[in-house]
Parts: structure tokens; C-alpha cells; sequence
């Protein structure tokens, strides 16, 4: 685990069901876990309350901290139907303040449930699949047109949604669930990313 900002820690671990790393981050203060799996070498102090998920997709190990633990697991209500029967959750809409001061912000386009969070404290904002980068200090990317139903749709859905977050919002640090995240001058580079 690695702590990006004070505060705000990023970690990566193996997804066996996709084959590779995914990242997954910690408010220790507010304790809440955004697409958490559960961290190589686990502190003491990692002990979530809130485990938000950015897709339905993405609930990886809450599952297992929400047995050890009792934290609760957040969804959109638009990913919530593929949920049913794994665990206990509560619902969300786009535009609620979650506990720890997290707001959930609409992407949708690459899918219903698709969100961001904004976490002000940290002037940072997590997304989910619909930005991604393939290497270390690489460049932002879209996932490969075959997980897309309509690539070209789609990717424009997804540029109207960053436009949009990035007129909207005042962050500077960008959490990527598949990638290292951007810190320092994410709205730039996300705002030369869609305009490209």
C-alpha cells in the first residue's frame, strides 16, 4: 500500500477472474474502501466502515471484509440487480453524498451503473472502466473496443461524461480501478485525453 496523498493509499492486487492487477483505495480517516481486494501485505489500521463500488462489477473481495469487518457495501441502484444473492448492500443515486463525504457522480455510457466519486477532502476522483491505463505513467485510455457494445458510442458517451466532470469538479488526482492513478494535474490530462 502506498499513500498517494495524506490520507488517500493505493494499492494492487491480482484479480483472478480478469488475470491481472487492478487497483483498489482507502480513506483511512473516513474509512471507506473504493473496488476494494484486500491488500497484499493488510495494516492494522485498514478496517473499512463503507465500501463503495464504482461498478456493479467490481465488488471483488467486499464481500470477504464485509464478513470480517460488517462494513456495509454501496452499489448505484442501476448495478444493483447483479448484486442479488452475494452479499448484503444498499443503493445509491448519482448526486448523493455517501458517508465519509463521497459523492457519486454519473458516467453511465460503457454501462448503466457506471460511476465516479468525488471525494473533495482529497480533490481526487475514482472511476471504474471507463478510463484506464495500460502502463506505469502511461497515457489514459479507453478498454479495448470488444468489451464495448458500441465502441464508437460509447466512447463518445464516455467524452460527454469527462467533459461534463471535468467542468463541474476541482480534482487533481485521478483514481483509476484499472491502472496507477494520476496525481497531481488529472483534470488537465483527463480534459486533453477527451478532447483528443
Amino acid at each position: 500500500m502506498q499513500e498517494i496523498v495524506p490520507g488517500l493509499w493505493h494499492w494492487t492486487a491480482l484479480r483472478e477472474s480478469i488475470g491481472s492487477a487492478v487497483s483498489s483505495y482507502y480513506l483511512r480517516a473516513e474509512r471507506v474502501a473504493i473496488d476494494p481486494m484486500l491488500p497484499p501485505e493488510r495494516p492494522d489500521w485498514f478496517a473499512p466502515k463503507h465500501v463503495y463500488l464504482t461498478c456493479r462489477h467490481h465488488d471483488r473481495d467486499a464481500w470477504r471484509l464485509q464478513d470480517e469487518l460488517g462494513c456495509d457495501v454501496g452499489v448505484a441502484s442501476s448495478g444493483a440487480h447483479e448484486l442479488k444473492g452475494r452479499g448484503d448492500f444498499e443503493t445509491f443515486e448519482w448526486g448523493d453524498t455517501l458517508p465519509g463525504g463521497v459523492t457519486a457522480v454519473e458516467v453511465d455510457a460503457i454501462s448503466p451503473d457506471e460511476t465516479a466519486f468525488f471525494l473533495p477532502g482529497y480533490r481526487a476522483l475514482a472511476v471504474a472502466d471507463g478510463l484506464i491505463r495500460w502502463e506505469p505513467g502511461g497515457p489514459l485510455g479507453f478498454v479495448p473496443d470488444k468489451y464495448m457494445d458500441e465502441p464508437e458510442r460509447t466512447k463518445e458517451g464516455l467524452r460527454a461524461a469527462f467533459r461534463r466532470i471535468c467542468a463541474e469538479l476541482d480534482f487533481d488526482v485521478l483514481l483509476l480501478a484499472h491502472g496507477d492513478p494520476v496525481v497531481g494535474g488529472a483534470r488537465d490530462e483527463l480534459r486533453a485525453f477527451v478532447e483528443s
